[in-house]
């Protein structure tokens, strides 16, 4: 082998290698048992960032790991590549985004190949293509025609530049994520899934999820949002009409002093009609933006609508508000106001002056004169329910409720369904027909796919087949029709790749369930905990709807979970002259840091003027502290920069990128590089079996099958893969002190050297993979065996004992691991710096810890 380490041509060697044997191509096989292992795949945004490659590290080390434990693996790998950003991105660039996508698709390939990432290539996919989003869309239809799609005017967040509807978690104070144009509410035609048939479902199965995080599992428990309570009538004054709200706390409704109404609710615009105050009120909100979070923050506005509502328990009128507090989205629109028992309701109500009545029992120094009581306690002032607790309460008031008519015990969510409309351009169509008498029709199966045309010019406002009325014409039973003309919330498409993926050559199916229920449910998912909510929830129910429809078996898709933590960096920036931070590559900047590793200089690169640090923070384009994978790769190799991530920190915790660290792992690899040249060099290694090993021999062999066993768990069972290569270093410290002269050194080294290789493959593959070719002619280290444990090796010949003198250490003595007390008790009394303290007094006492410890008391 070469003496010196050249990771450039090791790892182009090897990775030609990889693709030429297609080694890492699954094929499924009912003799063996499968680990189906994936990473979160990337949208395709031209280069990937060290985000990208810490979460893909840790795949393709679970992966290999799981290989060499004699599983049938599968990481595959694609691109979640319809979006925004990417219509963006061709109008900056002047491109078609379908052109642009498939550029950065080509080059992000190679990346991830320079790392050495093990996929199946061959099940490679993209959700902008038509082979996948056609069976998007055929699924789609087969939703509806199960009852479970539907099309309503719904009010949401409208984007005035980017002309599409946002989710209440992409409007940030009021304004678009990417266009920081001021969000409108505005209501138009959308498309829903029914997620909400499946609540109960989606929570109850979060218990078979033993392998999540529970901070995710609690975080959909609360998106969810289970809760029992009551739904009750109350009827307006002077009229017919009526409206149902949904409360937790029917324990308070004694204390309903108002009635709030959404701003978008149907009794509140009828009433606009002859109220200006109100319809003025109404227009404003339309502008603001209304996510549920804002609700408790907001400051409340409301107008006076003019009606009654009738108290359906105590038949008084009380006056009903349009308030900016209540969404149309969420329950019926409508609540019971009981501001002396709900801090929000207080708010408004001294805002207004409306009266706020004390129903529930107070702890010393309420004051509802200050705040709310929301506490749950004995009520009073309360008629019949006097004294009741809140559990006796519930009961008797909703018991009173049904009996009178008007109301009933329900359960409710938070959860709403999945509205699937994006009014945007590159994205799936949705394959829907709207006939001239205004239904909605599902485009026929031998119609679809419905193809997104991809030689487009894009002018930055309006979606281009929204724009070319050709396109949306087609006919439904020989009678003229429209497509529709919005695509699908790229939600869709990543809540079912996972799928796709175990049969990604079926031609004429959606899945093959043969192939599809041998690879799912997934084995481990690595994701960030950013998608914890969305992206987790939509594809756990995408999942029951397939398994529903007959396509696979399991009830979830991902059994494990693992929750990659970010990747931090350094920041620096110089003012600018209008108080703006210009952010400054930390690659163009020299540091000075003292023995704590704290910047005391930092001078830039390119002109030598000061810089001021700004700490870590998330990698990132706008404070620029982003560092090139490729630079690292070009520098340093893959292997390293594979190694320095999987070391410096747990996978679920932050990441601090350090220039040094990239360092000290190359430096590792390059010891581990010349420990194997030497012990290669140093000739060929008898058999264990046939050389005497000496104490220091078994010490070394004990020392290295304790690393292996340590290692096993770490990678197999903790994921800490940090300790695992922390163990492997100090294993390290340990062998390249042993010499290699006799017969038993190189038998001891050699089988040393091989588990080192084997245990480092997952995490530096490429020159694990080299060395493994001259330390084994028979086989690739991609097929090689996970080293075992010899527990013969952890058996100790030997003890080292403690040996103390009225408690303070005299000296250190090796015995026989299975020594008697009166044994070391004399091998103790004779050693010199043990007798001179006992000399000439009486010993009266001696403490034995077998193996351990042994302390002479003598006075």
């Amino acid at each position: 082998m070469e003496s010196v380490y050249n990771p450039q041509a090791i790892e182009a060697e090897v990775q030609a290698s990889w693709a030429k044997n297609k080694t890492f191509k699954a094929v499924e096989d009912a003799t063996k048992e499968k680990f189906y292992c994936l990473s979160m795949f990337p949208y395709p945004s031209g280069r990937l960032h060290m985000g990208h490659v810490r979460n893909y590290s840790l795949g393709d080390v679970i992966s290999r790991y799981q290989r060499m434990q004699g599983k049938n693996v599968l990481q595959p790998m694609g691109w979640d590549a319809f979006g925004l950003p990417a219509e963006n991105a061709a109008i900056k660039n002047n491109s078609a985004p379908a052109k642009w996508t498939y550029q950065n698709i080509d080059y992000m390939r190679n990346q991830l190949k320079s790392l050495g990432f093990g996929y199946d290539w061959d099940r490679e996919l993209a959700t902008c293509t038509k082979e996948y989003y056609r069976w998007e869309q055929w699924f789609f239809t087969k939703l509806y025609e199960k009852g479970l799609v539907y099309k309503k005017n719904a009010t949401v967040n409208w984007d005035p530049v980017d002309q599409t509807v946002l989710a209440n978690e992409q409007v940030i104070d009021g304004r678009g994520w990417r266009s920081g144009a001021i969000v409108e509410r505005k209501e138009i035609p959308q498309w829903f899934i029914k997620i909400t048939d499946y609540a109960e479902e989606l929570l109850n199965d979060l218990d078979q999820l033993e392998g999540w995080p529970e901070q995710v599992k609690t975080m959909q428990r609360n998106w969810i949002g289970r809760s029992e309570g009551v739904e009750m009538t109350f009827s307006v004054a002077g009229s017919d009409d009526a409206f149902d709200i949904y409360t937790t706390r029917p324990d308070t409704v004694m204390g309903v002093t108002y009635v709030a109404l959404a701003a978008q609710h149907p009794l509140a615009l009828a009433a606009a009609q002859n109220n200006p105050a109100l319809a003025a009120f109404i227009e404003k909100t339309k502008l603001e933006n209304a996510s549920e979070a804002d609700m408790a923050t907001i400051e409340k506005e409301g107008v006076d609508t003019g009606l009654k509502a009738i108290h359906p328990l105590t038949g008084e009128e009380v006056p009903v508000w349009a308030a900016n507090f209540v969404l149309m989205d969420y329950g019926s629109g409508a609540v019971m106001s009981v501001p002396g028992h709900d801090q929000r309701d207080w708010e408004f109500a001294t805002k207004y002056g409306l009266p706020i009545t004390q129903v529930i029992e107070g702890q010393e120094g309420d004051d509802i004169s200050k705040a709310a009581i929301v506490e749950k306690n004995t009520l009073i002032n309360s008629g019949d329910f006097n004294g009741l607790d809140f559990d006796a309460a519930f009961k008797a008031i909703s018991d009173t409720l049904v009996a009178a008519g008007n109301g009933k015990v329900t359960v409710n969510y938070r959860l709403r369904d999945w509205g699937v409309s994006r009014q945007r351009y590159w994205g799936t169509p949705i394959p829907m027909i709207n006939l001239e008498n205004g239904e909605s029709v599902p485009v026929p199966a031998d119609q679809l796919p419905v193809e997104l045309p991809e030689d487009v010019v894009m002018n930055g406002v309006t979606s281009p087949i929204k724009d070319d009325p050709e396109w949306a014409k087609t006919t439904y039973n020989g009678e003229a029709a429209f497509r529709e003309t919005d695509t699908f919330d790229t939600f869709m498409e990543s809540s079912w790749y996972y799928a796709r993926y175990a049969s990604s050559d079926s031609d004429d199916a959606m899945l093959d369930p043969e192939k599809a229920n041998y690879w799912l449910p997934v084995d481990q998912y690595i994701g960030g905990i950013e998608h914890a909510i969305l992206h987790l929830l939509y594809a756990r129910f995408f999942h029951k709807l397939l398994r529903d429809v007959g396509l696979v078996e399991s009830d979830e898709p991902f059994k494990s979970l693992l929750c990659q933590g970010m990747v931090l960096a350094d920041t620096y920036y110089r003012e600018a002259e209008n108080g703006a931070q210009d952010w400054i590559s930390p690659t163009d900047v020299d540091v000075e840091r003292n023995e704590k590793g704290q910047v005391t200089k930092a001078t830039s690169k390119l002109d030598g003027q000061p810089v001021i640090s700004a700490g870590m923070s998330k990698m990132s384009k706008s404070k620029n502290n982003g560092i090139d994978p490729q630079q690292v790769i070009d520098q340093f190799g893959a292997d390293t920069v594979r190694l320095f991530i999987m070391f410096t920190s747990p996978p679920e915790q932050t990441l601090e990128w350090s220039d040094s660290g990239v360092e000290g792992a190359n430096r590792f690899i390059k010891r581990v590089w010349k420990y194997a040249n030497d012990v290669i060099t140093s000739g060929d290694a008898s058999a264990l079996a046939d050389v005497s090993l000496s104490s220091q021999h078994k010490n070394l062999r004990r020392e290295l099958h304790k690393t292996i066993a340590k290692v096993s768990d770490d990678i197999g069972r903790r994921n800490t893969f940090n300790t695992a290569i922390a163990a492997i270093m100090e294993l390290m410290n340990h062998v390249t002190k042993a010499p290699l002269e006799s017969d038993a050194d190189k038998a001891v080294a050699h089988e040393a050297l091989r588990a080192i290789v084997l245990m480092l493959s997952p995490i530096t593959p490429h020159v694990c993979h080299k060395l493994w070719q001259t330390l084994s002619d028979s086989e690739q280290i991609e097929d090689a065996a996970w080293p075992q444990v010899d527990n013969s090796a952890l058996v100790e010949d030997e003890k080292l004992i403690i040996v103390q003198v009225n408690g303070k250490l005299r000296a250190k003595i090796t015995v026989a691991a299975d020594a008697a007390q009166a044994d070391v008790e004399g091998i103790a009394m004779s050693e010199e710096n043990v007798s001179k303290f006992i000399e000439g007094k009486t010993v009266r006492k001696v403490i034995f810890v077998p193996g351990k410890l042994l302390n002479i008391v003598a006075n």
